[in-house]
């Protein structure tokens, strides 16, 4: 049985938090997808760690965590994060890097700020961590997969090939230091002593996992809105965020994929550019801002304040539909306790028309939200366990934003630690 979490908005939903709830329940987390350039905050029995590179899974000793063929493996941050584990007490986990998996390297974040030095007041807002030029290498067949590291001379050649097309854009566009093979190769040769310990066939691991009935977990980065076909283009990310690309990235039969959950925040918040209709500013910005998240809401890669806003209806409707979402984990609704009066995003006015439907990007920017008022609980509520034990405003809250996502809300999140958690359904 495969099951996914991925995120019904921009990313920062809270994943990571539910990811390591019911990985308890599992025998194998897959990272499918994106790299370091976005992190999961997770609060557990060791202490708060921002994870970029490693599954979600690696705090359960019975867990084998699979780096999947869709990740950007920043191999430097890997290693990093592993020793943040063993100095925070953790065991060491059970990982498997698949073979197949390519490698971020040092030129690939070279040319992200480059480019985003180039573009200035045109920027993407990227976190300049090089995922946008390692997905260009690995669509354009000049990426390097961690096998290579074992073929010292067909990596040798590649490098040629790769430094030859480098150094034309490093000299003539961007006018920086040119690339030398040589120095690449011994960098490589340093990843595969890092790596050496972990890299397995994922692929092949995988399936004889569902074979033999083994409770397997994607775990996805970002969300809907960033996904580069179905998001808000160009303002996307590099890799594809949705569930049906985890049994690609995650080398999983798409028959074996039974359970979709999608997580969304019970308000909202992106870091980075691109539409954000519901978005707040100013002071109602920082308040909730200063509240919101387990210690604010700030990047967990870039530690950059995050755009706030209210729930946006529209947006997690269609995040939820192209994620296929057979049911949706609401988290956060404890930072809400503040508010006398919670607005709700339920439709975009566009050129005078209301509509419900989530737009094309050419039209998001022409977007006015349109609101409905409902009434606040006025009181702390976080690490309430029990549903029913909630303020009625809350329950209400919770209904008005299931029947307006058409998803079933099944987990309703109260606090930033494991079992903060309310079971609706």
């Amino acid at each position: 049985m495969v099951k996914a979490i991925v995120g019904a908005n921009w990313g920062d939903e809270g994943k990571g938090k539910i990811t390591d709830l019911l990985a308890e329940q599992s025998d194998v987390v897959i990272r499918f997808q994106g790299g370091a350039n976005a992190g999961h905050t997770i609060i557990c029995d060791y202490g708060k760690f921002a994870l970029h590179q490693l599954p979600s899974g690696v705090f359960y000793p019975h867990i084998t965590n699979v780096i999947g063929n869709g990740v950007a493996l920043d191999v430097n941050k890997f290693a990093a994060e592993l020793e943040h584990l063993k100095d925070g007490g953790v065991p060491a986990p059970h990982i498997i890097v698949d073979l197949r998996t390519q490698l971020l390297m040092s030129y690939h974040v070279l040319l992200d700020s480059y480019e985003e030095e180039r573009l200035a007041g045109a920027a993407f807002g990227s976190t300049k961590s090089g995922i946008a030029p390692f997905y260009s290498d690995k669509y354009a067949k000049i990426g390097i997969q961690v096998a290579d590291l074992w073929h010292e001379d067909r990596l040798k050649g590649q490098l040629a090939h790769i430094c030859e097309l480098k150094n034309v854009l490093l000299e003539h566009l961007y006018h920086k230091p040119s690339l030398d093979p040589d120095a690449l190769f011994e960098e490589l040769m340093g990843y595969r002593k890092l790596l050496e310990p972990y890299v397995g066939d994922g692929v092949s691991f995988v399936h004889r996992a569902l074979k033999s009935g083994k409770q397997l977990l994607l775990e996805g980065q970002l969300g809907s809105m960033k996904d580069p076909n179905l998001g808000i283009c160009p303002m996307t990310t590099s890799s594809h965020t949705l569930a049906g690309f985890g049994t690609v990235g995650g080398g999983v039969p798409p028959t074996a994929l039974t359970d979709i959950i999608t997580v969304t925040k019970a308000y909202s918040s992106a870091v980075g550019a691109g539409a954000f209709v519901s978005e707040l500013f100013g002071d109602e910005a920082e308040e909730l801002r200063k509240r919101g998240g387990d210690a604010g809401e700030y990047g967990a890669t870039t530690g950059r304040p995050r755009r706030v806003g209210w729930f946006d209806t529209v947006a997690t409707r269609y995040g939820c539909m192209v994620q296929g979402a057979t049911q949706v984990a609401l988290t956060a609704i404890d930072c809400l306790g503040y508010l006398d009066e919670i607005k709700v995003c339920t439709g975009y006015e566009i050129d005078g028309q209301v509509t419900r439907d989530f737009p094309v990007p050419a039209l998001l920017d022409r977007a006015k939200p349109v609101y409905q008022t409902l009434p606040g609980w006025k009181c702390d509520i976080r690490g309430v366990t029990d549903y029913a034990a909630l303020p009625q405003a809350a329950r209400d809250y919770v209904d008005f934003i299931e029947k307006e996502i058409e998803a079933p809300i099944t987990i309703v999140s109260t606090g930033p630690k494991r079992h903060e958690i309310c079971y609706r359904k």
